[in-house]
């Protein structure tokens, strides 16, 4: 199993610690697209690293459009040397129409001719063929010397692959039928991943012509409680009951709870941050929901309970650690895990 981290703090240290990351042996580091774009801080750690694979995890993809995507993963390809992912997630209609004052029409069908477009602008880089791509959403005709890089920037390694995150069956489908991988949101349980999105995975890779799932990544939910001391597990806890109702007051992740008979607990979540009571939220999250969501454990038993979960269907896994407090317990982690 891959064991990844996310690239946080300023886009000043981003190269410095990309490259901590690298030598505390993760295998992959993403950037969030949050109050800061989620791009530039790969450019800087392209730089500084060598072996780690990059990416965006994820990218608003409906806050943009396929012509710019397929320059910025282009770019990021040629100065990783290969490394770059590009990952990209749909958002929710609010964000992407009062926040991005962009579309929002049929999510999963526009997610899938987005990444069929980018591809098709990566083929006519790759192969000097005319760009005729012709959709319902987006059109691409128009593509000159002038305007086009360098076959040569990717002839090695190739062009990025594409990962997309989902909730729903339809934009789970979509991510089989035309990506390289799927993030799992966190607002993920096993039971969830089990009988919702891998059997809806698999219907995308069947429409695809593939016959399994085999060269396609799957990266886990990446909620972990765990510390070193029970004052440790008892923030960590707080902190994720938290982040568990906040998704789950957003309407479109309501069928995971209801997958397991909490339905309910969606209307009185949504209630709550509609009145901007986020504190209260994280208490109507018991031990139950956060024991679903979540590997309440020590970090010895993180990699055993991940494994037990996990270990059969996904093969890698994003999650916080502060592994510079302490940095042989959790390479010992990060060992654990990849041996799985």
């Amino acid at each position: 199993m891959k064991v990844d981290a996310v690239l946080g703090g300023t886009l000043a240290d981003a190269g410095r610690t990309a490259a901590d990351l690298e030598a505390a042996g993760y295998s992959g580091a993403w950037t969030v697209e949050a109050a800061h774009d989620p791009f530039l801080p790969l450019a800087l750690a392209a730089a500084s690293t060598e072996e780690i694979e990059l990416g965006t995890s994820i990218a608003v993809a409906f806050a943009r459009n396929p012509m710019l995507l397929a320059n910025l993963g282009w770019d990021l390809q040629a100065l990783s040397k290969g490394r770059f992912v590009l990952g990209l997630g749909s958002q929710i209609k609010p964000h992407i129409t009062k926040r991005f004052s962009m579309e929002w029409s049929r999510p999963a069908a526009r997610m899938r001719e987005m990444v069929q477009a980018v591809r098709a602008i990566w083929d006519t880089w790759q192969t000097g063929a005319p760009l005729r791509f012709r959709g319902q959403f987006y059109r691409h005709t128009l593509m000159t010397p002038y305007f086009t890089p360098a076959a040569a920037d990717v002839a090695e390694h190739g062009p990025p692959r594409i990962f997309l995150a989902g909730v729903g069956g339809l934009m789970t489908e979509v991510a089989g039928e035309v990506c390289d991988g799927f993030f799992c949101h966190p607002f993920t349980t096993e039971r969830y991943l089990r009988e919702v999105t891998v059997p809806a995975l698999q219907r995308g890779r069947a429409k695809a012509g593939a016959a399994s799932l085999e060269g396609f990544e799957i990266a886990g939910p990446s909620f972990v409680v765990t510390g070193a001391t029970e004052e440790e597990m008892e923030r960590a806890a707080a902190a994720t009951r938290k982040q568990i109702a906040f998704y789950g007051s957003t309407p479109a992740y309501r069928p995971v709870l209801e997958l397991h008979g909490w339905g309910g607990l969606q209307d009185d979540l949504n209630a709550l941050s509609k009145q901007g009571r986020w504190d209260e939220m994280g208490a109507l999250i018991d031990d139950e929901i956060l024991d679903a969501f979540a590997v309440v454990a020590p970090p010895s038993d993180i990699a055993p309970e991940l494994g037990r979960r996990y270990g059969d269907v996904i093969d890698r896994i994003c999650f916080y650690a502060p592994y510079h407090r302490d940095p042989d317990r959790w390479r010992a982690v990060t060992e654990d895990l990849k041996a799985l």
